[in-house]
């Protein structure tokens, strides 16, 4: 049985995409970065993520330096991001089943927790983040190190190519989140052990 599911924040757990869209709008505006414009979004979705930062003109090397900047935009927008429809149940229901449940994410810790106890919820157990966009498998490798964890006995929960990616780095399962923010046809081709389509479908899975 698997001792911990993991979940993605940000486009897995919490719509956050206007307050994404915010922060990066000022942090564009303040660095001459290309803003995100209503129009562009759906097209926006369909891309990758590198192909996002190109034609955004965003120099993803960068994103380091830029990243506190980054969250700190975020943060100001953080009382108006809402859980997805389905997930807080689907939460409750892991939890009363037995699961531990814990956060791995590319967001602030802070974010994060500041958003967690503003909703009230208490049973999440750990919340470990990655300072690198596409260092996540060190992260997740870095949680199962520290509760002794083997790779069979956590799932993941992600909605982006790159968390598939990292969970195949580390022999994790990895359920795709298909109300997130990546488009289908990216995830396909990484292959996700499993596709869900509503929250309660991670249930069925287990």
């Amino acid at each position: 049985m698997h001792e911990y599911i993991i979940f993605d924040f940000d486009g897995t757990l919490v719509d956050s995409k206007e307050a994404v869209i915010s922060a990066y709008n000022q942090l564009a505006r303040k660095h001459g970065f290309l803003p995100m414009k209503a129009d562009m979004i759906d097209e926006l979705m369909e891309m990758s993520v590198l192909e996002r930062c190109k034609a955004l003109k965003f120099p993803i090397y960068k994103l380091p330096i830029y990243a506190p900047q980054l969250f700190k935009y975020y943060k100001e927008g953080i009382r108006d991001i809402l859980f997805f429809p389905g997930i807080k149940e689907t939460l409750e229901e892991l939890k009363n089943r037995g699961y531990k449940l814990a956060v791995i994410s590319s967001n602030e810790e802070e974010n994060i927790r500041d958003f967690l106890n503003m909703q009230g919820i208490d049973y999440i157990d750990d919340v470990f983040c990655s300072s690198s966009l596409f260092g996540k498998d060190k992260v997740i490798k870095k949680f199962l190190k520290a509760f002794n964890l083997k790779a069979n006995e956590v799932m993941y929960v992600g909605d982006e190519v790159r968390d598939v990616v990292a969970c195949k780095k580390t022999g994790v399962k990895v359920i795709w989140a298909g109300w997130g923010y990546e488009h289908i046809e990216h995830v396909k081709k990484e292959s996700p052990d499993y596709m869900a389509y509503e929250p309660d479908d991670i249930l069925g899975i287990l």
